[in-house]
């Protein structure tokens, strides 16, 4: 299937500002549509319905701009008011949230950095709701990140040919960014209208879990780019290496996915599971072997966001820091992250185990998708291999090693 969007029409910050956001406002806003998606998630997953109406009610609700500065037009919100509204919405449905990743990581991108470049025309479509979708993932058979795709010059533009993979959230998208290679070997960033002519979005992701996270192929057919929609990428100079806010989000997800178990626990124990035969209880929300489980999930899913929110505080404190301090803080906050991570995985995947001992055998029938919380939690995890984690995190504390400055971190 191949979707194509509306095409974007560039207009000044100032005429669209979304002016007078707030934190609370935002969250009253897409509280509604939260609603709406937890209540049609079970639906959706087993029939590929993919809520386009429900998406656009979110970007439509300035849920990008919770954490961009207020002066820039947004709620001016921190770190972890970012992460509690991403928490909740994977708590809604995960596959959305993660739709959502590259969005709210150029939202992040505006918000954490003055010097970004194309900041003003980014935070143009940030302040008119648009949403975007990117990847450097390519089928190459070289190493993760390595890149095929060519961009040429033609006249005094240029052209855009490859494939590019895993393009999270491409089917909602109204703009496509991610990397290719110019013609003297240099890798090149660019950022095109998803409806530009040769861009096409195909749905034909097919991973275990995560199935309605829009993130098909994208094929780009000499797609005409402009010079001031290309950057190179050595021309592109953080303060500091760590690209921690999009592994927060991937961590983000799993905590919600582990509060979502813990909502389908509590009402399939108060709704639909009946004490075993030999039970003393009457009701099953009275078996204390039910209580015992639901309580674990419980403990689980705030041991996920507990972490999860700490190291959005520590992810905070790196843009506060000094020049002389930044890397330090950085590379902390990376660290911390990576913990957080691996806490939240490993909480999504008990947790989704425990559901099922909540009730008998009907709490496998597939009209309550509960495999879906472990299946989308599972996908989500191999975004990066959490031994990893656990080994960078060591080699940090003990001999001061900073992480690696791959993205992954």
């Amino acid at each position: 299937m191949t979707v194509a969007s509306p095409a974007p029409e560039e207009t000044s910050a100032s005429a669209l500002s979304a002016g007078g956001v707030t934190v609370a406002g935002i969250r009253a806003a897409i509280s509604p549509v939260l609603a709406e998606l937890a209540k049609t998630a079970r639906a959706r997953e087993g029939t590929r319905d993919y809520p386009f109406e429900l998406v656009r009610e979110l970007a439509d609700a300035r849920l990008l701009l919770v954490g961009v500065p207020a002066q820039d037009g947004g709620a001016g919100g921190t770190v972890r008011d970012v992460i509690e509204v991403v928490i909740e919405l994977a708590r809604a449905d995960s596959n959305v949230a993660q739709a959502l990743r590259a969005s709210f990581f150029t939202a992040d991108h505006v918000a954490s950095r003055q010097d970004l470049p194309h900041r003003q025309r980014t935070l143009d479509r940030l302040l008119r709701g648009d949403l975007f979708a990117g990847t450097g993932n390519e089928r190459t058979g070289g190493a993760s990140g390595s890149a095929k795709t060519a961009v040429r010059r033609d006249g005094s533009d240029y052209v855009l040919s490859g494939t590019k993979y895993y393009s999270t959230g491409g089917l909602f998208a109204d703009w496509f960014s991610g990397s290719a290679v110019d013609e003297d070997g240099r890798v090149v960033g660019f950022t095109v209208p998803t409806s530009r002519a040769g861009v096409e979005l195909l749905d034909d992701f097919d991973a275990v879990g995560q199935r309605l996270t829009a993130s098909g192929s994208t094929r780009l057919h000499d797609v005409r780019v402009t010079g001031d929609e290309l950057l190179r990428r050595d021309q592109d100079s953080p303060r500091q290496p760590w690209r921690s806010f999009a592994q927060l989000y991937l961590a983000s997800i799993e905590a919600g996915i582990a509060a979502a178990v813990l909502d389908d626990a509590i009402w399939f124990a108060r709704d639909k599971a009946r004490p075993i035969k030999h039970s003393t209880a009457d009701k099953s929300v009275e078996d204390p072997y039910v209580r015992h489980v639901v309580g674990e999930i419980a403990a689980r899913a705030l041991a996920a966001r507990s972490a999860v929110l700490l190291a959005a505080e520590a992810l905070e404190d790196v843009s506060s820091a000094s020049d002389a301090e930044v890397r330090a803080a950085g590379a902390n906050a990376a660290v911390t992250i990576a913990a957080a991570q691996f806490i939240a995985i490993e909480s999504a995947f008990k947790a989704a185990e425990l559901l099922f001992d909540v009730g008998g055998g009907s709490a496998t029938n597939r009209e309550y998708a509960f495999d879906r919380h472990w299946r989308n939690a599972r996908t989500i995890a191999n975004h990066n291999p959490r031994d990893w984690k656990l080994a960078v995190g060591g080699a940090y504390y003990l001999t001061g090693e900073e992480p690696p400055t791959t993205g992954l971190f």
